[in-house]
């Protein structure tokens, strides 16, 4: 078998996969059947196009996503000092222009000595080492191949993306701006709701009509399995006429200045380009008709003139049942040339599947260089994905984001006394995280 990798899909955990294997000296062919192909949900021609938002998350070193962004770049991500060039305000949020990230990261990507760009459709697993990363919109025609591999383990569910508005066609009359407890600076635009309007509003939304799915879409008597970290707003609301106000529309942490009051509800626009003349709607992922949403939406204050740049649609989103299928470093126990990496893992969202593009070609790279097999610790954020996704329960296995409870519990027979503090105890559980990561590498080298 030759030391060249396919690396299939060039999104976020592509890109890491190909970067991190090309760093090792090792030939890539990095295939995407973009711009000649695009799936229901990319638009841009460029690499690592972000679709569902375009926040990373927290960047405090004491938070899961903070703590997952340290650990990447400890191991020399491509996206993380990108995302740092391209960043737009966002209070505690590492939040990217969208366009300038994927401009960014496609030059590097193309301009590496040991990476080879292909633009074409794979529809059959190649020969030799190979990472699959083709994320959740994995064509028709590769799925097929895969589940012919894998057999009929293989699971799917749908993501929702949420709307752009431009900011010229607020009423900022009705509108303020704010962080929640005034962290940051302040870079949400906030629409506060009072009880009539957001019962109004709530009414509509749960009547309105929503798009029809694609025949290859549907699933089971509701048509539809959505995961919990991506539900529409619309599904959202008829759990209960205040799940919103417990969800995306809590007024927590808020102040109307006009009234001196938290409102009743708040919706929360972010800024979606480094000149802040897009906002989406935090939290407002959709699978409404167009017309509905422009309808629906323009109930909320500050929004009856809002002009839709982007409406939101639903797209389908593909992934494994790994524990049944994959090790802790994304390899398949059945054919140990083939890697999978992204969200089609089991592990959900943007720095998670970048996270596990670099984990899964790190892992691959040593192989082939003969070089000592590296575990990263169940006390890094990495480790504990990577951890879940072998061992998680194959029974209804669903994604998993990062977060401090995967981590193991800080061994309080060390404690001085028991921690109390949420804080202070993330602080400690991050800490250690980045101990162990730095031991593991070290002993790792010196092996």
């Amino acid at each position: 078998m030759n030391n060249i990798v396919s690396v299939i899909g060039a999104g976020l955990a592509g890109c890491e996969a190909a970067w991190c294997l090309g760093n090792m000296g090792i030939h890539v062919r990095l295939y995407d059947m973009k711009p000649n192909k695009f799936t229901p949900a990319h638009k841009y021609n460029g690499l690592c196009e972000l679709v569902c938002s375009n926040s990373l998350k927290a960047e405090k070193p004491d938070s899961a996503a903070g703590l997952l962004k340290l650990e990447m770049r400890r191991l020399g991500s491509v996206t993380m000092p990108v995302a740092d060039e391209t960043r737009v305000p966002a209070g505690g949020a590492l939040a990217v222009s969208r366009q300038d990230f994927s401009d960014k990261v496609t030059e590097k990507i193309l301009a590496h000595p040991n990476i080879e760009f292909i633009s074409e459709e794979i529809t059959e697993i190649p020969d030799g080492y190979v990472i699959i990363a083709t994320g959740p919109l994995t064509s028709d025609a590769l799925s097929e191949s895969i589940k012919a591999l894998i057999g009929e383990d293989y699971l799917y569910f749908h993501d929702a993306a949420a709307p752009i508005v431009t900011r010229d066609s607020l009423d900022m009359s009705r509108v303020f701006e704010a962080s929640r407890y005034n962290k940051g600076e302040a870079d949400y635009l906030n629409c506060p709701v009072n009880k009539d309007e957001y019962l109004a509003f709530y009414n509509e939304l749960i009547h309105a009509e929503t798009a029809p799915l694609h025949e290859f879409e549907k699933s089971g008597s509701d048509n539809y399995k959505v995961y919990e970290g991506c539900m529409p707003i619309e599904a959202l609301a008829k759990r209960g006429e205040d799940t919103m106000r417990f969800g995306p529309m809590k007024p927590v942490g808020l102040v109307d200045p006009n009234t001196g009051r938290r409102p009743y509800a708040v919706v929360q626009l972010r800024k979606e380009n480094v000149k802040g003349t897009m906002f989406n709607l935090v939290g407002f992922q959709t699978n409404l008709k167009f017309g509905e949403q422009k309808r629906v939406f323009s109930m909320i204050p500050g929004l009856k003139d809002a002009e839709f740049m982007r409406y939101g649609v639903m797209h389908r989103n593909t992934y494994l049942n790994s524990p049944m299928l994959l090790d802790r470093h994304f390899c398949l126990k059945k054919d140990d040339r083939i890697y999978f990496a992204g969200q089609m893992t089991g592990v959900e969202g943007y720095t998670e599947s970048a996270a596990s593009g670099i984990y899964a070609a790190m892992s691959l790279g040593r192989r082939i260089l003969n070089l000592p097999e590296i575990t990263l610790p169940v006390e890094t954020m990495i480790g504990a994905l990577s951890n879940y996704v072998e061992i998680g329960s194959p029974s209804g296995f669903q994604p998993m984001g990062a977060n401090m409870g995967i981590l193991p519990e800080l061994d309080e027979l060390l404690l001085p006394k028991r921690i109390k503090n949420k804080q202070l105890k993330y602080q400690m559980l991050s800490e250690r995280a980045m101990n162990a990561l730095e031991k593991a590498l070290t002993e790792t080298e010196e092996a």
